[in-house]
């Protein structure tokens, strides 16, 4: 092995960053998803969701975020009830909150902004957009989970299952409907992974797969899912 290629692997070693065991992150990550709480991203120095064009949704709760946001920056959710906002962007792609590398409204920053956690996409094995985030990309590629058990790995294979299945799948939902944005994705297979734990899955119809997406999803949201 010559030295360039030595200097290659030290480089891509030295970018791994450490996303935390996955079964802990994964139950921490369903209990958010279900309201229940949230998870605590080891975001560093990172700050790609701030600079990366994203729409920002203020909700009514978001009381103390509303109270601190210029209303310049602040347009109409559509298809929202009134009261529901979305904090726009700036030119640049950065948010108006985002001053000297910080937000300045950390403590009263909207539930979105807590809840928000780039890990899905490496959960999933997707990148988080296109060429329009590439701070956000890059800590994708960058995550690397840990596993206490064989059981978290099959867990982590099955959530990357079911993302690939939804991916590549879209036309087996009723109507084509599937999510296509990289958050959907992400989301919906993490709701619904234990299906893909089962070997047995891989045998059945793809339709059939997309109605036990569904149902189990819903159920999901029912908080009837484990």
């Amino acid at each position: 092995m010559g030295a360039c290629e030595d200097a290659r692997m030290s480089s891509h070693e030295s970018n791994r960053i450490d996303a935390g065991p996955f079964g802990e992150w994964l139950t921490q990550m369903r209990a958010s998803l279900r309201g229940d709480g949230g998870t605590v991203v080891p975001c560093g120095d990172c700050r790609g969701c701030c600079v990366s064009s994203y729409y920002i949704p203020i909700r009514p709760q978001d009381v103390g975020a509303r109270e601190r946001i210029p209303d310049q920056y602040l347009i109409a959710a559509a298809g929202q009830p009134p009261g529901h906002l979305m904090m726009k962007y700036r030119e640049d792609g950065t948010c108006p909150m985002l001053s000297q590398g910080n937000c300045s409204i950390y403590e009263h920053r909207p539930q979105t902004c807590r809840d928000y956690d780039c890990r899905i996409f490496a959960a999933a094995g997707i990148a988080a957009a296109g060429a329009d985030k590439p701070v956000i990309n890059r800590r994708v590629s960058e995550w690397r989970f840990r596993y206490d058990s064989e059981a978290d790995r099959r867990a982590h294979a099955a959530v990357t299952a079911a993302a690939t299945f939804i991916r590549q799948q879209r036309e087996a939902f009723p109507g084509g409907r599937s999510p296509t944005a990289p958050t959907g994705i992400a989301v919906l297979a993490i709701k619904v992974y234990s299906l893909f734990l089962d070997p047995a899955i891989a045998r059945l119809k793809p339709a059939d797969v997309a109605r036990a997406i569904i149902a189990e999803s819903r159920r999901f949201d029912a908080g009837e899912a484990q």
